[in-house]
């Protein structure tokens, strides 16, 4: 295929598990972040994932080597953007500093290269601008955790031409992945956008006192056959991202409605942004 070499901007959750899928999968793969401590946690979560796969028979000594040699944890965007074929932008969700990592990578990255957002909600019309190739501006949106979760939703918004679609859904592909194609840009996308009302409403029914976060989730996973419930869902993908991504569709739209809720809100007032800080609607402690 025409892409050989990805970068992956940001090494937190989502950046590392991309870039550690794109090196196991055969991409050469550069993960660039300005913090030492988020690149020495990445390269910690790759030495202690692959010894794990290994030993479940999951992953070839083959794999595991060529990672060792092809996955590349480094502090520079001009090192890690310069030849790539595309840019996986995982940053946070601040349509800000995702517009001035966008300005950067298009005067580094090679005019052919593809720049994609991982943005849960933004969409990149927001952001092509930023760039000299909007065509080759799109989301490719992963869900956590990446390396497992098998969706990948690729957006094409009105700037996006149909060959950067094209081989973006044959990089997902490549990945492993099955990729869900977008045809029209809105907020949120496909999945998300059914979630957050799944998710609004739990959150209704807990703020009222109609029932407990616990009787909440055994429902929502009894009835609808899901594998987590609402409030087991987000603390994993993070309350902190929750109620980032409502604020800023408040501001948007400035219906109070669009709000986070009270009790996402309080949580995240406190710092208990779920599983990775080890409390959030569930205590995760002493697990």
């Amino acid at each position: 295929m025409d892409i050989k070499t990805v970068c992956v901007v940001g090494a937190g959750l989502m950046g590392q598990q991309i870039a550690l899928l794109a090196a196991v999968s055969g991409f050469e793969t550069y993960c660039a972040d300005t913090s030492p401590e988020a690149l020495r946690r990445a390269q910690d979560f790759v030495d202690g994932w692959l010894p794990k796969r290994k030993a479940k028979e999951k992953i070839t000594d083959a794999q595991i080597e060529y990672v060792n040699k092809h996955l590349h944890f480094v502090s520079g965007l001009e090192e890690a953007a310069n030849n790539a074929d595309i840019v996986i932008e995982a940053a946070v969700e601040d349509l800000a500093v995702k517009r001035n990592i966008f300005a950067q990578l298009d005067g580094i990255a090679p005019p052919h290269a593809i720049l994609a957002t991982n943005s849960s909600y933004l969409v990149s019309s927001k952001i092509a601008d930023a760039t000299a190739r909007p065509d080759k501006v799109l989301n490719m949106h992963f869900f956590n955790p990446a390396l497992i979760m098998q969706t990948v939703e690729v957006v094409q918004g009105p700037h996006v031409s149909d060959d950067t679609v094209e081989k973006v859904m044959e990089l997902a592909r490549a990945l492993g992945k099955k990729p869900a194609k977008v045809k029209k840009e809105i907020y949120g996308f496909l999945c998300n956008r059914i979630f957050s009302v799944l998710t609004k409403e739990a959150c209704y029914l807990l703020d009222q006192g109609i029932a407990s976060i616990e009787d909440i989730d055994a429902a929502v996973k009894g009835a609808f056959g899901h594998p987590m419930g609402p409030f087991e869902l987000l603390d994993m993908t993070g309350i902190d991202l929750e109620y980032h991504l409502g604020m800023e569709r408040f501001r948007e739209t400035g219906n109070l409605d669009d709000r986070p809720s009270p009790s996402l809100t309080e949580r995240f007032g406190r710092g208990d942004y779920g599983r990775k800080t080890g409390k959030g609607y569930y205590d995760y402690t002493e697990r």
